[in-house]
């Protein structure tokens, strides 16, 4: 039985919440391995996407989708801008707002990280069906979709 309560039962099979995290840890460890000859980080890369899919996206509004303190935001764009990846330009609609963008160069990087992406997917479902990863992929997205997850956003950002 799944859902016994006895604490002492070794052949328990592990909680879902429990093989969730050790994926997640290991889908996040293989994505980081997968980027690092590209010099930035996963938290780079997953503000990149969002830039990427948010073109003029402002920078208030984006530490808002993070879920981070604006100043936590400041820094990581300070970074991105830094090496060439993004830009900020103020808003011509509300001169208080920066809006964010990504450069030729970031534009370019992404096109890797979706390629790296594709590739942790590869390993991570390695030895399942087609028909098994599109039925993962549905009940986790599902899964997501209930906990009021913003399939965009890593919740590593918060706080």
């Amino acid at each position: 039985m799944l859902y016994s309560d006895e604490v002492n039962d070794s052949t328990r099979p592990a909680r879902i919440g429990f093989l969730l995290a050790q994926l997640g840890t290991h889908a996040a460890d293989v994505f980081a391995e997968q980027i690092q000859p590209l010099g930035i980080t996963p938290s780079d890369a997953g503000v990149l996407r969002i830039i990427g899919r948010s073109p003029g996206i402002a920078q208030r509004q984006l530490a808002d989708k993070l879920g981070a303190l604006p100043s936590r935001v400041v820094a990581l764009i300070d970074k991105l801008e830094r090496a060439g990846l993004a830009e900020r330009t103020r808003s011509t609609t509300d001169r208080r707002a920066q809006e964010l963008n990504l450069t030729d160069d970031g534009r370019k990087l992404l096109a890797e990280l979706r390629k790296a992406a594709m590739a942790q997917e590869r390993e991570v479902t390695n030895g399942l069906t087609d028909e098994q990863r599109t039925q993962l992929h549905d009940l986790l997205a599902t899964m997501s979709h209930l906990q009021g997850l913003d399939a965009d956003v890593h919740p590593g950002y918060r706080g």
